[in-house]
């Protein structure tokens, strides 16, 4: 551009370019210096425009809706900012000619600053590019089993570093292959500043390789209050949606260190549970008389089981039973029967597996009467269908108990307790 230099010397000033003094040379480094950031910022424009115009044309022409990622993110935005850099980085020796103390000093500036802004630019578009990849991810049903986001936060890491190691470089006029080769030297402050990341690192990997936790899971970790929907599974910490709405946040490594629960098991078998029971008053407990035989017959559930028992008692009574002592006979007990109409009734319904164990049982007494526990699996798993089931179920126990001749435990209503 020397010939540049020359003419706008002799328009402003009526003179060679090399008569000039520093002052005045400086005025015309500058002029041509902001047309080279005119012309730097033209092309920026006219590159945004071309290179969106291109790939927004060649995304409304595909079927799928991954590529939409790209035209969210800001990649093309960080790599046509490359473009005026580059422009300027090559155009400043040839604009700013002029000299300080025999060397190219404002030259040097620009140009180091330009180098500087390229290595950002860069690293943010690589950014960029890595945020486009996770969320297209994210979009495969793969992603809730195999998170990424830990690994790709890594990448952001060394990626950081090493922009810092070039930018530094590039200040200081020395290679980063020095700067690289002096890290080895601080190893142990490096793996302190980092002690978090590497632990989430390594986390991370094992969480991923066993599949212990992943994206949607429903986990349970009392120590740190969490109990609900895993969001994200990142580098060094692992966010929990409690069902009370709140955010609860993990250290990954504390998933490897610690126990937790993982309900994917039921989530993903599409049945869930029932484990409770229902406690009786000792002194309600007792034989049945014929009359109530005969009344529990006729109840659909119990009819087979009533009729098939009987049978059984009566033959084994006619064998061994003292017809003097009726103490020695067998006999059908109301807690007994309880407890086959119970199993009847979830055998035949609709909501309780039968592919699943299916169990009525009477547990140890205690002075809070006998508890009779069921332990059965519903067919949806879904919380509020789920606790209607097991609700519908234990009114429908607790409504036909006095049937009977049983009734539930409460100690506020048992006779001289106050």
């Amino acid at each position: 551009m020397n010939t540049w230099h020359d003419k706008l010397s002799e328009w402003f000033f009526q003179q060679e370019f090399s008569k000039l003094n520093w002052n005045l040379s400086l005025v015309i480094d500058g002029v041509l210096f902001i047309v080279v950031l005119v012309a730097a910022i033209i092309a920026y424009y006219a590159t945004r425009k071309i290179v969106l115009g291109i790939v927004t044309k060649v995304v409304e022409k595909t079927s799928s809706t991954w590529d939409d990622e790209l035209l969210k993110s800001r990649l093309f935005k960080w790599l046509a900012l490359l473009v005026p850099v580059v422009i300027i980085l090559n155009a400043a020796p040839h604009a700013i000619i002029t000299q300080h103390d025999g060397l190219p000093v404002f030259s040097q500036l620009i140009q180091t600053t330009a180098k500087v802004f390229i290595i950002i630019m860069a690293f943010l578009a690589a950014n960029s590019l890595l945020n486009v990849m996770e969320r297209i991810y994210s979009r495969f049903e793969v992603s809730r089993e195999l998170p990424i986001k830990g690994f790709v936060q890594v990448i952001k890491i060394i990626l950081l570093l090493a922009a810092i190691i070039f930018i530094v470089s590039t200040l200081i006029g020395r290679s980063p292959v020095l700067i690289f080769s002096g890290l080895g030297a601080m190893t142990a402050i490096i793996m302190l500043i980092f002690k978090d990341s590497i632990l989430g690192l390594v986390a991370g990997i094992q969480l991923s390789a066993n599949r212990m936790v992943a994206r949607g899971d429903w986990i349970e970790m009392p120590k740190f209050g969490a109990d609900g929907e895993v969001l994200e599974v990142a580098l060094t910490t692992v966010k929990v949606r409690n069902w009370d709405k709140t955010i609860t946040t993990i250290p990954t490594y504390a998933l490897i260190s610690d126990s937790f629960k993982n309900w994917r098991g039921m989530s993903t078998s599409g049945v869930r549970r029932i484990k409770r029971s229902v406690s009786l008053d000792m002194s309600t407990v007792g034989f049945l008389d014929q009359e109530s035989l005969k009344r529990l017959g006729k109840i659909t559930l119990l009819h087979d089981y009533l009729e098939e028992k009987q049978k059984e008692i009566d033959a084994w009574n006619a064998e061994n039973a003292d017809p003097a002592n009726e103490i020695n006979a067998r006999a059908l007990s109301n807690i007994g029967t309880f407890r086959a109409y119970i199993r009847e009734y979830l055998k035949n319904h609709p909501k309780i597996s039968n592919n699943e164990t299916l169990l009525v049982r009477q547990l140890q007494p205690s002075e809070h009467g006998i508890p009779i526990e069921i332990y059965v699996f519903t067919t949806d798993n879904a919380w509020v269908k789920y606790e209607d089931i097991q609700s519908d179920i234990f009114d429908h126990f607790l409504s036909i108990l006095p049937e009977f001749g049983l009734r539930a435990f409460q100690r506020d209503a048992l006779p001289g307790v106050d």
